[in-house]
């Protein structure tokens, strides 16, 4: 079985009080669903992209600490997933529910195998 990454894409501006309480039953419901099944390894749910500092390599093995996420994009992953399923088909369709749940965008990208 392989691992994949189920994540969850918010948009920069994401305010979490737009959640409503159907929205968390949605995913409460959807984490109940995968435990049953043995699909689920890890869930984790992330603070807003604001907290993030990122940490670039400068020359004499010094680090450089910077506010903000490393990538400037417009989206970036609020939550996600790490699932074993059979094979891509099985992940895809775990994540057409996690779409329906937190009604955001999802990717569904496997671990490479060392």
């Amino acid at each position: 079985m392989t691992q994949y990454l189920v994540a969850i894409h918010h948009p920069d501006d994401y305010d979490p009080s737009v959640e409503t309480e159907a929205m968390s039953r949605d995913i409460d419901a959807l984490n109940d669903e995968m435990k049953a099944a043995g699909v689920r390894i890890f869930v984790g749910g992330l603070s807003p992209v604001s907290s993030a500092r990122s940490l670039r390599a400068q020359p004499g093995g010094k680090v450089l600490i910077t506010d903000g996420p490393y990538v400037e994009t417009k989206e970036h992953i609020g939550g996600f997933w790490v699932l074993e399923a059979a094979n891509l088909d099985d992940a895809l369709a775990w994540g057409r529910k996690a779409v329906v749940a937190c009604r955001a965008p999802v990717e569904v990208r496997p671990f490479a195998i060392p």
